[in-house]
């Protein structure tokens, strides 16, 4: 036993190897285990919670940085809760029937990461958010166009990266100190619908989700939320 722990000894000082105790071992675990969930809790997507900080959120392509696209980006992630890659692939004729001169009551789409078929109707909202940004063309767009088209290159969609750099600037313009991404805006939709009454399983068909348990994560509630329910209940 002593040749073993001598053995063991010159084997450590020689840099091979660092033995620790099990001990040690097991609190270095726990303790990188607590560092990557807390790492993972602050760097996952929130919806915008604070009415009023929607409200900036939402001004900001409007008044204080004016850009039709980009203020339609925003609106219409908030408005159908569709991934940003399903947005990202829609085109004028998806939204404007170019032959009635009106636009459809509906958004019909095929979801990139489900298959899955989604409609979702055009709000009042939606409409005239749209109708400002076709105003704002100075050549009338065509069915074919995207419709978030990239001042880059002939009739090509901005890319993910940078329909982040759009929502991500206007939340930091906003005051707004949680993790805000486009998913954001999907998030944001089922908060809100949630916050006015619409039942958790109706949103986890509105979002196509596969479990309850995903939905639940997403709608995002938090202490608050669970403080406003025992406020608001007096037996």
């Amino acid at each position: 036993m002593k040749e073993k722990r001598k053995k063991m000894k010159s084997i450590q000082d020689a840099g091979f190897v660092s033995v620790r105790h099990p001990q040690t071992l097991d609190c270095h675990a726990l303790c990188n285990k607590s560092r990557v969930e807390k790492r993972k809790k602050m760097s996952t997507t929130q919806p915008i919670r604070d009415p009023e900080k929607l409200h900036v959120f939402k001004e900001y392509y409007l008044t204080d940085k004016p850009s039709p696209r980009n203020y339609a980006l925003c609106i219409l992630g908030l408005n159908t809760a569709l991934r940003i890659s399903d947005i990202l692939q829609l085109k004028w004729g998806n939204v404007y029937d170019f032959i009635k001169k009106e636009y459809f009551s509906h958004i019909s789409v095929v979801e990139h990461k489900t298959g899955k078929r989604n409609q979702i109707v055009l709000n009042q909202t939606l409409v005239e958010t749209l109708q400002s940004y076709y105003d704002s063309y100075q050549t009338t767009p065509s069915a074919e166009d995207y419709l978030f088209c990239s001042r880059k290159g002939q009739n090509c969609p901005i890319g993910r990266s940078q329909a982040f750099r759009i929502v991500k600037e206007a939340a930091c313009q906003s005051g707004l100190e949680q993790h805000v991404s486009c998913h954001s805006l999907r998030k944001t939709f089922g908060y809100h619908a949630w916050r006015q009454g619409t039942q958790p399983a109706l949103l986890m068909d509105i979002y196509n989700h596969s479990s309850y348990r995903v939905t639940k994560h997403y709608l995002g509630i938090d202490q608050d939320d669970r403080d406003r329910v025992f406020l608001n209940i007096s037996l």
